[in-house]
């Protein structure tokens, strides 16, 4: 494993963490169900899978 021959600072450590940050994810709505959820990913909306506002597996459980 490699070793630092210098003790780096708190300032030049920081540096190098100023790009390392958290960002919120970019959310979008359903044209057909108005949900809101992640792009490119299933979705639930009551207990319906659904994907790119089609649906893909529907809820077939007994209340």
């Amino acid at each position: 494993m490699a070793h630092p021959k210098r003790k780096l600072s708190k300032s030049r450590r920081d540096k190098r963490r100023t790009h390392y940050k958290a960002e919120a994810p970019s959310l979008t709505t359903c044209q057909t169900t108005g949900a809101v959820h992640l792009p490119h990913r299933a979705y639930n909306v009551d207990g319906n899978l659904y994907y790119n506002g089609k649906l893909v597996i529907e809820n077939t459980a007994i209340a």
